[in-house]
C-alpha cells in the first residue's frame, strides 16, 4: 500500500512504495485527480521503482501556487523531483500531467529524464477565444458558478470520462477523487490549460516515450494522439481499445500491463530484493 508523505520542507504531499534507491518512476494526475489516483501502479511498480505519485500544487496537501500556469507548474515538477531526490526520473504524465512533462522536458529533453509515459494528453490546448475550448471551460466551470459543488458534480464528470466497462473499484476512487479537488484548484488548473501549445517541442523530445491513448476517449481523442507520437523520434505508441479518459483507473491491468512492455524495452532495471 503506498504510504501517504510530505516534503521536508513541507510544499509537497505525496505517496510511495518500493524502494529509494530504485530508479524513480513519478506519476502525475490529472486535473480531478490526486495522488491517491495512481495507488494500483504505485503498489504494482513498487516491486521494481521507487513509485511516487505526487498532488499537484492546491491538491491534498500540497501548496497551492500564487498563480497557476504550465509553465509554474513544470517549474514545480522540479522543485518536487529534487526534494523527493528522483535524478533522471521516468515520468508518467496523464491529462494535465502530460502537459506538464512536456513542459518540463523542454527545459532539458535529453539528459532530465530516462523515459516518459504521454496518457490522454495533448501538446496543444488552444487559444482562450476558440469555440471548442469556450465550450470545454462552460461545460466544467459553468455548473460551479451555478451553485454546484465538486462533491456535487463528481459523479457526473467521472461518467462523462469513462469508456466501457469500467473497474467499478477504479470509478470509486475516481469519484473520490474529483469530489475531493478544492474548487479554486480544479477552477485554476483547468484556466492554466488556455494556450498551452508545444506542438513545436515534440521533434525535440528524444528520450524513449509511451504515448498511451483509448479508443473512447473524448478529451483527448485517439487519432489527435497517433498523429502525435508520429512527431516524437522514439515513441511508442498504444491504444487501449474501449477506453475512456481515466484509463489507469479504468482499465489498471491494461494500463500496467502497457507501461511495464514499455519500460521492458527501453529501460533496464536490476530487481530490488530484500
Amino acid at each position: 500500500m503506498a504510504a501517504p508523505m510530505q516534503t521536508s520542507d513541507g510544499r509537497f504531499s505525496y505517496e510511495a512504495a518500493g524502494d529509494p534507491a530504485a530508479p524513480p518512476l513519478v506519476f502525475l494526475h490529472g486535473i480531478g485527480g490526486a495522488a491517491r489516483a495512481w495507488r494500483r501502479q504505485i503498489s504494482d511498480f513498487g516491486h521494481d521503482y521507487r513509485a511516487v505519485a505526487w498532488d499537484m500544487p492546491g491538491y491534498g496537501s500540497s501548496a497551492p501556487l500564487a498563480t497557476v500556469t504550465i509553465a509554474t507548474l513544470a517549474d514545480a515538477l522540479q522543485d518536487f523531483l529534487i526534494a523527493i531526490g528522483a535524478s533522471k526520473p521516468i515520468l508518467v504524465g496523464h491529462s494535465i500531467g502530460g502537459m506538464i512533462v512536456q513542459e518540463w522536458l523542454v527545459r532539458d529533453p535529453i539528459a532530465a529524464s530516462a523515459a516518459v509515459v504521454l496518457a490522454q494528453t495533448s501538446p496543444a490546448f488552444g487559444k482562450a477565444d476558440g469555440d471548442w475550448q469556450k465550450s470545454f471551460i462552460e461545460a466544467r466551470l459553468g455548473p460551479l458558478s451555478r451553485g454546484e459543488t465538486m462533491a456535487s458534480l463528481a459523479p457526473g464528470l467521472v461518467a462523462e470520462l469513462v469508456g466501457e466497462n469500467p473497474d467499478a473499484d477504479g470509478m470509486a476512487l475516481a469519484r473520490d477523487c474529483m469530489a475531493s479537488v478544492p474548487e479554486a484548484s480544479y477552477r485554476a488548473s483547468t484556466m492554466a490549460l488556455l494556450g498551452f501549445d508545444r506542438r513545436h517541442a515534440l521533434k525535440d523530445i528524444k528520450v524513449p516515450t509511451l504515448v498511451l491513448s483509448g479508443s473512447r476517449d473524448r478529451n483527448a481523442p485517439a487519432p489527435m494522439m497517433a498523429k502525435m507520437a508520429s512527431y516524437i523520434p522514439r515513441a511508442t505508441y498504444v491504444e487501449l481499445d474501449g477506453a475512456g479518459h481515466l484509463v489507469n483507473l479504468e482499465r489498471p491491468n491494461a494500463f500496467n500491463s502497457a507501461v511495464k512492455q514499455f519500460l521492458a524495452a527501453n529501460i533496464a532495471v536490476t530487481r530490488v530484493t530484500a
